[in-house]
């Protein structure tokens, strides 16, 4: 009888072996693509029934060449490289990793809002030209204090509500909002919003917790930010295409904004010119938000798990896809890997 083949697309800093090794001591073949390529993909997994994915693109013209495929497991909680209404129509699953990185990307939402709130990179750049307290004291924006401000988060899946309870000690008030959470069961000690824009007025530090999807696609634009308050920070760990990088740009260069926290850009890695890059009041990280030694693990076996429950059981542990079912599943936020 022939082994299943499973293939992992993309893997980047990640080290699949973990996951193939899980893999393969259940009886699966196991190869590493290595790439984002369609053509590459779609040669070495021609006779794959489980493809784990990274941030390759899985569209209809690479499952047309993918014929035995019957599983696609992602290794981040977004799923959006993922065509899944071609998934679906196929009759494949899809699997996600809701819960792998949690703690690390909350954790990393308030540190990079705690280090917008207190200048530390300003900071940290006045000691290394030469200078001390009085030079920091006498730049235009001064650190803030927490207990002033108001967190505004957009959306309140899992990172979210592990983010609010961490920053909850720190700021003055948390508030979100969330038309897919029912207001029976809004956590509490979380300020409800059923308005976008009436969040974005009442927020100084305003962190986006959503998917990428049609509707969520540049949603925060020049309109929204120009409703927070005057001196408002963004923070985006969730996806770079969220947010207008002109509409961004131009709220820091006209001091709508003090400043921004971004771990994720429309195109990853950004040029070495992109002002997202390069502005000095945009604080950066190489979408690393998830990164941890504990979740640099997960992300590998959470996926192969998906694998070999679907395989053992005809249903891997955390569909999003589901093609026995009437309806997708709901997406969770988008943060990711």
């Amino acid at each position: 009888m022939n082994q299943p083949v499973a293939v992992f697309t993309d893997t980047d800093d990640l080290d699949p072996g973990p996951g193939v090794r899980l893999l393969e001591r259940a009886g699966f073949e196991v190869r590493v693509a290595g790439t984002r390529d369609p053509e590459v993909i779609a040669e070495v997994a021609r006779d794959a029934v489980a493809l784990v994915v990274g941030y390759a693109r899985i569209d209809a013209a690479l499952l047309d060449r993918l014929p035995r495929l019957r599983i696609l497991a992602t290794m981040s909680a977004g799923y959006d490289m993922v065509d899944t209404a071609e998934a679906r129509r196929r009759g494949l699953w899809v699997a996600n990793l809701p819960d792998a990185a949690t703690e690390d990307v909350a954790v990393h939402a308030l540190a990079a809002t705690l280090s917008l709130v207190r200048r530390l990179p300003q900071a940290d750049s006045v000691v290394r030209s030469g200078g001390w307290n009085a030079d920091f004291a006498q730049q235009r924006h001064l650190p803030r204090r927490a207990s002033e401000l108001t967190l505004g988060l957009v959306g309140l899946g899992r990172i979210a509500r592990s983010f609010a309870t961490l920053a909850a000690p720190v700021f003055g008030r948390v508030a979100a909002h969330d038309p897919h959470t029912d207001p029976a069961h809004w956590p509490s000690g979380i300020e409800r919003y059923d308005d976008l824009e009436a969040l974005a007025a009442a927020t100084d530090v305003l962190s986006l917790h959503v998917p990428l999807t049609p509707a969520t696609r540049g949603l925060v634009d020049g309109a929204l930010l120009g409703r927070l308050r005057p001196g408002g920070f963004l923070v985006n760990v969730a996806r770079g295409e969220l947010v207008d990088p002109e509409a961004l740009l131009a709220a820091l260069d006209t001091d709508r904004l003090t400043g921004a926290a971004l771990d994720v850009f429309p195109v990853e890695p950004p040029p070495a010119d992109d002002p997202l890059r390069t502005h000095p009041r945009i604080q950066v990280s190489p979408h690393s938000a998830f990164l941890s030694d504990t979740s640099r693990r997960a992300y590998v076996c959470g996926p192969a798990e998906n694998v070999l429950a679907w395989h053992r059981t005809g249903r891997p542990l955390t569909p999003v896809v589901d093609p026995t079912a009437t309806a997708l599943t709901p997406a969770p936020e988008g943060a990711a890997a």
